[in-house]
């Protein structure tokens, strides 16, 4: 028997028992009139046959009208109670006509379908009742009131995830908006067991199948909501396929004090890596009563390390960003959150070394965080000159007016592109890597240069080009089906910049940290789960197109060069790059160069420059051109 069939069985014997129940309550009523009139001397069978069949026919369309057969017994609450007073009410109405076109072939009619009624809805609701006593021990859970829009949920997880998640939504004081009708465990061995009176359905193997018998049963699929192990990246990606295969949507549900609460599964969910639980101390020690400057303090990662700052009550917070409206944006939610901070909001651009210098003289930062960048790669491939500018001549000004006010350490947000770019984008980077390190040690600042991969949702992000592409039916476009990525979240990541800046408060000295981005993530996987978030079938309802690799992309990304060692620090998910970096006396005077053919924007002559500066890139290149046609 397959469970759509066990679905339909349980409904048709739901229905049998409550027509039963409604030919033995007219039946009593029958007897009841008997006994009460002395002039009634022998059972009117007629009368019983006519009354007992209208009213079982009554009761059957009232019933199937009312959606009453559909309920599962274990789980009903005061909306379905509701909805079988109302079932009866069509019952009787629809019997009324009927008796009254027979009233002359019934026995006593008014009096025997009032007790009927009486007796039947006394039999309707002991069944659940003891349905629910079995299953809850609390059978009067029947008239427990649910919100108006309680929402039908299967709890996907474990029993130590659940029974927190449970307690909360029965306890009267969370207002929860969610039913759950059961749970499937992640690596279920005993299904049919229960956990505060919900029957555990099955493991991930019977997903599916449960699914179909309980959207046949409710009318519509349930919520699934993942908690505890479910979580996990591997169990997420195969829910999010079957749930999607039965059109079913998944949310996320925790276990904290907002157990209740149902919220989308986000992409940034779907990485793997357990919550750090990291001591906060040294990130408070190194920014409470401290002047903080941050650069790029508009962006998606700026923006969220001035918002991590500001929660440590820095002596005053700077902002420097050159786009107008996300400075407004950041101004806005910092002052809105943080009445008490004294921020300082400026419009500038790094590349403006005077800008800059007046913008340093005027809040003499402690700490400088330098998060302004131009990061897209294929942008950058047509832009090579601005690259240079912003990238390199950009950090250099901001190091050199950090060094000029006198302060005492330098965070440098750089990448994973870095590391033997093939592209633009990254061998600036690289190449900032190596020129702040050397302001750094002689201008006497601690230095802290940052490498990680890519943020979810930051802007530029594969991530909300995907959201739009879903959101306008496709298709979705990827690079190429074999690339891979680091993803790690902006919170996490600039919490770990952060920590890191913690770390390093040598002076005279610049120090490189990894941050430990878990593995990495293939885009077309990433694609699929994403399309699954939104309910739909990868390659059916939304298609996926491979476009090739862009200009400068790679098809895999890395951490380290093969001359650096990683150390791990004393923070989790940090570790410290131990390497003799490349430095030559020349770099100073190499640099001014580079930086003055970008201004004259003689892009050939820069790249070759560019070339030279981060010679691994400069083999690139050379491999590039010799695979050129001449």
């Amino acid at each position: 028997m397959t469970p759509k069939d066990a679905a339909r069985r349980a409904m048709a014997l739901t229905l049998s028992f409550d027509l039963v129940m409604a030919g033995l309550a007219m039946t009593l009523a029958h007897l009841a009139l008997l006994v009460s009139d002395p002039s009634i001397t022998h059972f009117p069978v007629e009368a019983w046959l006519l009354a007992t069949s209208s009213f079982m026919l009554a009761a059957t369309c009232g019933l199937v009208i009312g959606g009453v057969h559909r309920q599962v017994w274990r789980h009903i609450g005061a909306p379905d109670a509701i909805r079988i007073i109302q079932g009866i009410a069509l019952a009787v109405m629809l019997y009324l006509p009927v008796m009254v076109a027979l009233n002359g072939r019934l026995l006593g009619p008014l009096p025997a379908l009032l007790l009927a009624i009486a007796l039947w809805t006394a039999a309707l609701f002991a069944g659940r009742m003891v349905a629910r006593y079995r299953t809850t021990n609390a059978p009067f859970q029947i008239f427990q009131r649910l919100p108006r829009q309680s929402q039908p949920v299967l709890l996907v997880g474990d029993p130590v995830s659940w029974i927190d998640v449970l307690r909360r939504m029965e306890s009267p004081t969370t207002g929860s908006t969610v039913r759950v009708l059961g749970l499937i465990e992640v690596d279920a061995e005993q299904p049919g067991r229960a956990v505060r009176g919900v029957p555990i359905m099955g493991n991930l193997d019977n997903l599916g199948e449960v699914i179909d018998v309980l959207a046949l049963r409710y009318g519509s699929a349930p919520w699934v909501a993942v908690t505890g192990p479910a979580r996990e990246r591997a169990h997420m990606a195969r829910i999010l396929e079957i749930a999607s295969v039965h059109r079913a949507e998944v949310m996320a549900l925790g276990h904290d004090e907002a157990a209740q609460t149902l919220e989308p599964v986000r992409p940034a969910d779907l990485l793997a890596r357990p919550e750090r639980d990291l001591d906060r101390t040294p990130v408070r020690e190194l920014f409470t009563g401290t002047k903080v400057l941050v650069t790029g303090g508009g962006g998606s990662i700026g923006s969220e390390l001035a918002r991590q700052v500001a929660r440590t009550a820095p002596a005053s917070l700077a902002i420097i960003d050159s786009s107008e409206f996300n400075l407004y944006q950041i101004d806005h939610h910092l002052r809105t959150a943080h009445p008490g901070l004294q921020l300082t909001s400026h419009l500038g651009d790094v590349r403006d070394a005077v800008r800059m210098s007046a913008a340093f003289s005027q809040t003499q930062p402690d700490i400088v965080i330098h998060a302004a960048a131009l990061k897209h790669v294929p942008l950058m491939e047509e832009n090579i000159c601005d690259a240079i500018l912003t990238n390199v001549g950009g950090a250099i000004s901001v190091a050199r007016a950090a060094a000029a006010s006198g302060a005492r350490q330098f965070v440098f947000i750089s990448t994973d592109k870095a590391v033997a770019p093939d592209n633009v984008m990254g061998a600036t980077k690289r190449l900032a890597e190596l020129a702040i390190s050397r302001i750094i040690t002689e201008a006497g600042m601690a230095g802290a240069m940052v490498r990680f991969g890519n943020v979810l949702g930051s802007s530029g992000s594969v991530v909300p080009l995907f959201e739009r592409q879903i959101a306008a039916g496709g298709p979705v476009t990827i690079t190429d089906p074999e690339a891979t990525r680091y993803f790690m979240t902006i919170e996490e990541a600039t919490s770990l910049v952060l920590q890191a800046a913690a770390l390093q408060r040598e002076q005279r000295h610049a120090e490189l940290f990894v941050l430990d981005m878990g593995e990495p993530i293939a885009i077309l996987q990433l694609a699929e789960t994403m399309i699954r978030l939104k309910g739909k079938i990868p390659g059916v309802d939304i298609e996926i197109v491979t476009m090739g690799m862009r200009k400068g992309e790679k098809r895999h990304e890395s951490l380290t060069y093969t001359y650096e060692q990683l150390q791990p620090t004393s923070v989790e998910g940090v570790n410290r790059v131990v390497s003799v970096a490349p430095s030559s006396e020349l770099l100073e005077k190499q640099l001014t160069v580079l930086i003055e053919a970008a201004r004259r924007h003689e892009t050939s002559e820069a790249l070759r420059l560019l070339g030279n500066l981060v010679p691994e890139y400069g083999a690139a290149l050379a491999a590039t051109r010799k695979r050129q046609p001449a």
